[in-house]
């Protein structure tokens, strides 16, 4: 596989105008450092010359009052007239050999190191192509074994949790059958997690590659929160939480990923239910028009600092060093997938009082979007 077909172009074409940037960037602070050390130079000489003239200036000065008190004759006098003036020219004609044998040694620094640029921007070119060439079969090679490792292990955790189902089944009604029932259902639910998070990280790594498509077809948005609602009824239960969903008229029709806008939906109600304590309501709504399909989970949870609003859909976000509810790439991938969308997604928040996460995304779209990479979002 060519390499530029590993990785999405329009990063790589970023990428290399940034490049291309920064280097313009370099050679002209290059030039401007350049300059200023030679007006720096220059000035310096130039302070040197005054000094030295002063000085030469103070001892001709002295030496005229010393001459004017000898007898000299006339001839005697233009003879000294003579050698200033000699020396003068000497003097003269050494700055000027100085000047020119510093333009030269100036203008051959110049030539030498723009001939060594563009070889050290060659090397440069060489080494970012080699190391692109091993990043993009470094991430095909990861791409590959995390693909056969979780479908391994989804095999292997769909076999545990058909094996605890059967195990429920045959319990008995006693009390030891009842706790068969319910380390059962532990195990299940163990099960879920750890699919949702081998899914999690499948899909970051497709985000990466640009690879992670989204499909969408016309269907109802009012049947996709029932089901995203029933999904999680049985867990918020569990918890003392209501769940309840109020959409608008069924069946706001639109284009849009099912399976997708389902897993969207359904990491905003998980995520609300983690910072959701007991007792607490949990409103899942949806509204429709012509233009686009509006989506909310509201939550009477801890709620989320105004400075932190942006930050809880950034990768790997946590709500504190020690917090292990997760991996923090829920929030994360269902950005990504509504903006694959076309679509937006933002909180609202007031610390103790609960969050509202919200959802747009257009009613009408193409019929296959592909995700992009995400690193300059």
């Amino acid at each position: 596989m060519d390499p530029e077909e590993k990785k999405p172009q329009p990063e790589r074409d970023q990428t290399d105008e940034s490049l291309r940037t920064e280097r313009s960037n370099a050679d002209d602070v290059m030039a401007e450092r350049r300059t200023g050390l030679e007006e720096n130079a220059d000035e310096l000489v130039e302070r040197a010359r005054e000094h030295a003239d002063a000085v030469l200036d103070t001892a001709r000065y002295k030496a005229d009052e010393k001459l004017s008190g000898l007898r000299l004759g006339a001839r005697e006098r233009e003879v000294v007239i003579r050698e200033r003036a000699h020396e003068d020219r000497i003097l003269v004609a050494e700055r000027a050999a100085a000047d020119d044998a510093l333009r030269r040694e100036r203008e051959e620094q110049a030539r030498t190191l723009a001939a060594l640029l563009p070889f050290e921007r060659e090397k440069t070119d060489r080494f970012l192509l080699t190391e692109r060439a091993r990043s993009d079969d470094a991430l095909a090679h990861r791409d590959d074994f995390l693909g056969m490792v979780s479908h391994d292990l989804r095999n292997l955790m769909s076999g545990i949790a058909l094996n605890a189902t059967l195990l429920s089944e045959d319990a008995s009604e006693s009390d030891e059958g009842r706790r068969t029932v319910t380390g059962m259902r532990r195990i299940q639910s163990y099960v879920a997690r750890m699919n949702r998070l081998i899914g999690d990280l499948v899909d970051v790594a497709s985000i990466d590659a640009g690879k992670l498509a989204v499909l969408p077809d016309r269907g109802g948005a009012a049947a996709l929160l029932a089901e995203a609602v029933d999904i999680f009824a049985l867990a918020a239960k569990e918890k003392g939480i209501a769940l309840e969903s109020a959409p608008a008229a069924p069946p706001m029709m639109a284009d849009f990923d099912h399976d997708r806008m389902l897993q969207v939906l359904a990491n905003l109600i998980a995520n609300a239910l983690k910072f959701t304590p007991r007792g607490g309501t949990i409103v899942v709504r949806g509204e429709a028009n012509d233009e686009e399909l509006h989506f909310s989970v509201s939550d009477t949870g801890t709620g989320i600092p105004g400075a932190m609003l942006e930050a809880v859909f950034e990768r790997f976000w946590q709500v504190g060093k020690n917090d292990r509810r997760g991996l923090g790439l829920g929030l994360y991938i269902s950005k990504c997938l509504v903006d694959a969308h076309g679509g937006r997604i933002w909180a609202e928040s007031e610390v103790g009082k609960g969050s509202t996460f919200h959802v747009t995304i257009p009613a009408s779209a193409p019929h296959t979007i592909r995700t992009m990479p995400v690193s300059s979002r």
